[in-house]
């Protein structure tokens, strides 16, 4: 076995400074290691999601009724809370998991070489945003689970979901100019899909915050909108979602597009679809407390799904120092439906 190095006092005071660069500067992981970091951090930030669902399905909302602490009086849930106490602080817990996984992240990529800055910066972004959701599902226990404060903290869960695809994606990338894959014609179709999506996560916080799961047994207000309407109003968005996919992927078959970008849309199709056929199931059942936990769970594989079909239109080689620059991006006119290959 080889002797563990010395520390100096120098050493030490240099952790203390900057940890991230002392220990960049001594470990160098391996591309797959910064990979397998960076998709543990989207996992969690799923997983995020079905225990907050978990949560409200099982009316634990207010198990924990104060924040930062459990109670007045306990940081922690006590056994006179009960199941309800025993969720929701579990759920506190796993956020906590969540910081770890994205410091893994933080720390693989500040310390992978060459230094990736852009990479770096996904990884902090993701820090931000669970400190921030964080203080956010703090007000949401404070105002007694006020419904337009549950629908910020899942909305902040979408965006860090966002951040996380694109670290996980950067990953597998190089850090070259990005050429597009497809035309300009396609590249608006899918943004056009990015936006339906967005627009049908939003009107399902609306769903959830008229809807009869409020979070806790106690009297939660709820959204003043009639709850038939907008559930009708969410599916009509879901059937666009549906029938742009489709019209895309016809599209890139039609011109012939790369293997990756049809791949991605043909994944995104059969998640709409397993997501839709829950959705319906759920509505003609009265809202049965696991399916509306699965549906949750789908509408983070579907954000994630839409994410990656836009992230598949373009691809980044790597850069190597010496070599000649790449090629100029080719810039497709809107006529064209095609990019290069």
């Amino acid at each position: 076995m080889e002797p563990v190095p010395n520390v100096t006092r120098a050493d030490a005071a240099a952790a203390v400074r900057n940890p991230l660069a002392f220990i960049a500067a001594r470990w160098t992981p391996a591309p797959r290691t910064v990979q397998r970091a960076a998709l543990s951090a989207l996992v969690m930030s799923v997983i995020i999601v079905v225990t907050g669902g978990a949560v409200r399905l099982t009316g634990s909302g207010l198990g924990c009724p104060t924040w930062p602490k459990c109670t007045d009086d306990s940081l922690t849930a006590t056994s006179e809370m009960g199941f309800h106490g025993a969720i929701e602080f579990g759920n506190r817990m796993l956020t906590y998991v969540l910081c770890a996984a994205v410091g893994w992240a933080i720390i693989a990529a500040r310390s992978q070489k060459p230094y990736r800055r852009g990479l770096t910066r996904l990884g902090w972004a993701q820090f931000w945003i669970v400190m921030s959701n964080a203080v956010l599902g703090g007000i949401v226990v404070l105002v007694g689970l006020n419904p337009y404060t549950v629908a910020a903290h899942f909305v902040a869960t979408s965006a860090l979901i966002a951040v996380a695809t694109v670290m996980w994606q950067r990953t597998r990338e190089g850090d070259a100019a990005p050429r597009p894959l497809v035309g300009r014609s396609v590249r608006q179709l899918v943004w056009v899909l990015v936006a339906a999506s967005v627009v049908l996560i939003l009107v399902g916080t609306v769903v959830t915050g008229a809807g009869p799961h409020a979070g806790d047994s106690s009297e939660v207000p709820r959204m003043p909108v009639d709850w038939e309407t907008v559930t009708k109003l969410h599916a009509v968005l879901a059937w666009i979602v549906v029938t742009l996919t489709f019209a895309l992927w016809f599209v890139l078959k039609a011109v012939d597009a790369p293997r990756a970008p049809l791949g991605r849309t043909r994944e995104l199709f059969l998640v709409l679809l397993a997501q839709g056929v829950i959705g319906y199931v759920q509505y003609f059942t009265d809202l049965p407390e696991v399916l509306v936990g699965l549906h949750m769970f789908g509408s983070a594989v579907t954000w994630i799904a839409v994410l990656r079909v836009l992230l598949s239109l373009r691809e980044r080689p790597e850069t190597t120092a010496g070599a000649p620059a790449p090629a100029q991006a080719y810039e497709a006119t809107s006529v064209s439906m095609a990019g290069p290959r």
